[in-house]
């Protein structure tokens, strides 16, 4: 299963999966986008609306990749918004409980249903969440996205001690700059510029680079690994994270406040301050 599945990282993620040869169940809040994917890629695949910060929602999801597929074995916790932004002083607490609830309530809600099924079919699995290099310290992101990719890297290490026993691993990646609509938004060229100044390798950024890492998780030559947080960033990190305020368009994010949805349908919220 893939949360998020219908675009970007996630569905790269998701056609790599099928043409390794996996069956997926594509869980995402864009009905539009979810039913296309699945059109396209046929009857390896299902889709299902999931608001992953809505728990019954994701325990539905996981019922239905049981009676499509009969089992699930593996959990790509990879949904996620931009999230709110703007001034601390500023920010909502409601636009920062909503970013909490799809980048963390919705990794916690993945692997809690996702690991009792598991537990359930004796089987072992594995467990990949997307966190960010903005998780890894200051200057990646905005306030609330930042501390919310934070949490997951957190949690990723201390779910994959409590799951290790039943031969579940639990891991995580950190993409940095990624190619995809919730990145650029529609402004590849600013992306181009931003990468070019931060990042040292000089490829770009795909979503096929996330999907291969969550493939090799997912897979038996990563049976020894479990706990860690694998950076795909082209060396961003490596060289000093310095992208909020920088990329996408987000030069102004002092004089604004709002939420970004990403590319669940919902329009951003924004208020000039």
């Amino acid at each position: 299963m893939v949360t998020g599945g219908a675009s970007g990282m996630g569905l790269a993620t998701v056609q790599r999966f099928v043409a390794e040869g996996a069956s997926v169940v594509v869980a995402d809040l864009n009905v539009e986008a979810g039913e296309r994917v699945a059109a396209e890629l046929g009857d390896a695949v299902r889709f299902e609306r999931c608001d992953v910060s809505v728990e019954a929602d994701v325990a539905a999801v996981v019922r239905a990749a049981v009676d499509s597929f009969g089992r699930l074995d593996i959990m790509f916790n990879n949904a996620g918004v931009g999230g709110a932004f703007g001034p601390i002083t500023e920010i909502e607490s409601d636009d920062w409980d909503t970013t909490f609830g799809v980048l963390v309530r919705g990794v916690f809600t993945g692997t809690k249903h996702a690991a009792r099924q598991m537990i359930e079919q004796g089987a072992g699995g594995s467990i990949i969440n997307t966190a960010s290099v903005a998780g890894l310290g200051g200057g990646g992101g905005p306030q609330a996205y930042s501390a919310a990719k934070a949490a997951v890297i957190n949690l990723t290490e201390t779910t994959a001690n409590e799951l290790a026993a039943h031969s579940i691993r639990v891991n995580a990646i950190c993409p940095g700059i990624i190619f995809t609509p919730l990145m650029h938004r529609g402004d590849e060229a600013d992306a181009e510029t931003v990468m070019s100044e931060l990042q040292p390798l000089p490829k770009r950024g795909e979503g096929s680079d996330i999907a291969g890492a969550a493939l090799w998780l997912a897979g038996p030559d990563a049976a020894f690994v479990t706990g860690t947080s694998i950076v795909v960033d082209g060396g961003i990190s490596s060289a000093g994270t310095r992208l909020y305020g920088r990329l996408g368009g987000t030069q102004n994010l002092d004089r604004v406040v709002g939420i970004a949805h990403g590319t669940t349908g919902q329009a951003a919220s924004v208020r000039r301050l």
